[in-house]
């Protein structure tokens, strides 16, 4: 059997991904036989987590079951690892759910914007979600936790474990890192208390996905099915708002530091933006003066009539702006529960959630 250069490199990929998989699957079983214990928080705790690597839409999904909760008078806290985060220490505290206490840079580009979103919520980053969501407890009278990317992070026992699996990504389930996107086999989704899938605009497309899904894992229930869709304009400068109508005709220079950029590349031309040039940054980049010069450039010399971002670029895009930077803008994105929201929303809100009394001993 022969190999060209490529699947050469393909063949060796998959190998060396045999015993990354071979560890998290004996550390997934190593939980579920209890041979590793999982600590409990008082209070009822909420995952929202993916099997791959990459954006799959954790953080819109987050803000919207925080504002479920907060609606509903529950008092919320997030936590989050706060991957990208420059600042040291084990924990820190984003927002008291009264303001927020420290810029996208110390808390994460994720964790800062859900608690500007959430403006009610307690958020905190640490690695440790156990032993932070102890020190948020000493310290705020908290009803529930949402835990942020939490479906990897077993030592902490939650109520509710979300899966969100993207509908444009079927690629993604295919093998584990470093061969593929997988951060464990896919038959761990079977620890999920309910699927989500995410980016369903095409029905074809979580046909195939849920298909996929069922053929590993077996019978399982009809997924929630979301979708990711722009709400307006938010001036990067200035924070004031436009509707969509705003983008209609104009021009503009695109980019984004996400996990997803085809995703929102299609969104922002589904706006009516004329794109000039899309510029494409790693994940959770740390912008420099040297990138806002380039892009402030680039735009000028293609005579743009916006720069348009994402709203998770724009916290650490903004301390970079002057007052004559008035044509930055950011795409705020909301999530449309398309189908299974009844399902979702109660098995979120549900009275009969245990509210646990014992002490974080």
């Amino acid at each position: 059997m022969s190999f060209t250069p490529g699947s050469q490199v393909r063949w060796w990929l998959l190998w060396a991904a045999v015993p990354y998989g071979i560890v998290t699957g004996l550390r997934a079983r190593f939980y579920q036989w209890g041979w590793l214990a999982q600590q409990k928080l008082p209070v009822p705790v909420i995952s929202i987590g993916n099997l791959t690597v990459g954006g799959t839409g954790k953080t819109p999904m987050v803000i919207r079951l925080a504002e479920w909760l907060l609606t509903e008078g529950r008092r919320v806290a997030i936590l989050s690892r706060g991957y990208g985060r420059t600042s040291g220490g084990e924990r820190l505290l984003v927002s008291d759910g009264t303001q927020l206490l420290v810029g996208p840079r110390d808390a994460g580009d994720e964790p800062f914007l859900i608690a500007a979103r959430c403006p009610k919520a307690v958020v905190a980053v640490g690695a440790n979600r156990y032993e932070l969501g102890r020190w948020v407890l000493s310290r705020f009278p908290v009803d529930c936790i949402l835990l942020d990317d939490g479906f990897q992070h077993l030592a902490l026992y939650r109520d509710v474990n979300l899966l969100l699996v993207d509908a444009t990504d079927p690629s993604g389930l295919d093998a584990i890192v470093p061969a593929g996107r997988l951060r464990e086999p896919i038959a761990a989704a079977t620890r999920a208390t309910l699927i989500i899938v995410t980016r369903a605009d095409v029905a074809a497309q979580v046909a195939s996905i849920v298909q996929r899904l069922r053929e590993v894992i077996g019978p399982m229930p009809d997924p929630v099915q979301a979708v990711f869709r722009a709400e307006g304009m938010v001036s990067v400068r200035s924070g004031e708002g436009h509707s969509l109508v705003y983008c209609g005709g104009k021009t503009a220079v695109l980019f984004s530091g996400i996990g997803h950029s085809a995703s929102f590349r299609a969104m922002a031309e589904g706006l009516g933006l004329r794109l000039l040039d899309e510029i494409h940054y790693p994940d959770h980049h740390l912008y420099t003066k040297s990138n806002i010069d380039r892009l402030r450039a680039r735009a000028k010399e293609l005579k743009a009539d916006l720069i348009v971002m994402t709203e998770k670029d724009s916290g650490k895009v903004a301390p970079f702006l002057t007052e004559a930077d008035g044509d930055w803008w950011a795409v705020r994105l909301g999530t449309e529960l398309a189908v299974g929201e009844d399902r979702l929303r109660q098995l979120i809100l549900s009275e009969s959630m245990p509210l646990r009394v014992e002490a974080c001993a």
